[in-house]
């Protein structure tokens, strides 16, 4: 006889009335879907193509519109398959892929949020040092930061938790999580928590060196009209960005290490959704409309197609 590996299987979340309404639902995580890569692939597009636009806060919002599109793609294709076949099973190891996939991604966002942070505080803070401090090096420094930071820990956080004998095999969400892989464990998983606080408290940091860079910026434009005119054209929609990024990533830590059984479970998906649904589809719209150089050259694109 042949030998086969055989992987576990899990069973995912059903959602609410599937039955009744999971066309509907197809629908809905479709159009989504089709949106998040429309506008993120537009606005890159944009970026990319248009020399103007390769400065390093551009080509860092280029990044977090690839990172989107990357992200996104851990959650949609499998959830409409599961509408379509109204089946809510995964196999372990696509499991372990989807995982890798989100969080990685929404990691890749956070320290993409910080750099773009950095950037802002050194071209309102620091106008004249801007282009010895972003230059071609440090950007792709940068770059690199936000990518393989977040894949490293995702991927040891993956590994750990798939290596472990499982007791139980039902995911209590709509997509898979690592934390909710390491509580079907029958072992401990004091070596997982402790990887897991170390994470959350360095992405923590991240977010803390954010804030005090926005209090610092604040402070800056009480002393210069042209800076209080930079913040608010550039500043304001990364704002809305990093306050969305730490609603979402907060409730998803909490709720997956905690539980939240005093809320329903169509607020828990509700929740559990925000972060693929707004953030992927609302950034590149915001920064988009913002940013004067973003908007004069999609319209622009938008024309050109039209003709």
């Amino acid at each position: 006889m042949d030998n086969q590996t055989v992987f576990a299987s899990y069973t995912l979340m059903v959602p609410r009335d599937s039955k009744s309404f999971r066309h509907i639902y197809f629908i809905c995580f479709l159009v989504l879907y089709v949106l998040i890569i429309l506008v993120n692939a537009w606005v890159s597009t944009v970026i990319v193509l248009e020399r103007t636009l390769h400065q390093p806060m551009y080509i860092f919002l280029c990044n977090l519109c690839v990172n989107d599109i990357y992200g996104a793609a851990g959650f949609y294709p499998k959830f409409l398959h599961d509408l379509m076949l109204d089946s809510y099973v995964i196999p372990s190891y696509m499991c372990a892929v989807q995982t890798f996939v989100i969080y990685s991604s929404l990691l890749c966002d956070c320290t993409t949020v910080t750099v773009m942070a950095y950037d802002r505080l050194v071209a309102i803070c620091q106008p004249l040092n801007y282009h010895n401090k972003l230059n071609k090096f440090s950007c792709s420094v940068f770059l690199s930061f936000c990518w393989i930071l977040p894949f490293g820990y995702v991927f040891i956080c993956v590994v750990l938790s798939n290596r472990k004998k499982l007791c139980k095999y039902h995911i209590k969400k709509l997509y898979c999580d690592n934390w909710s892989i390491v509580k079907l464990s029958c072992e401990s998983h004091d070596m997982n928590s402790i990887l897991g606080l170390f994470v959350i408290a360095f992405y923590s940091c991240l977010c803390v060196f954010i804030f005090f860079s926005y209090v610092k910026l604040i402070i800056a434009c009480k002393a210069s009209l042209e800076c209080r005119r930079k913040f608010w054209q550039t500043c304001v929609p990364h704002m809305f960005t990093v306050i969305n990024y730490m609603f979402s990533a907060f409730f998803d830590a909490m709720y997956g290490r905690y539980g939240a059984g005093d809320i329903s479970d169509s607020f828990q998906n509700f929740l559990a959704l925000e972060m693929l649904i707004v953030p992927p589809l609302v950034n590149p719209i915001v920064y988009g409309l913002k940013l004067q150089e973003v908007r004069k050259q999609i319209f622009k694109s938008f024309v050109q197609i039209k003709k």
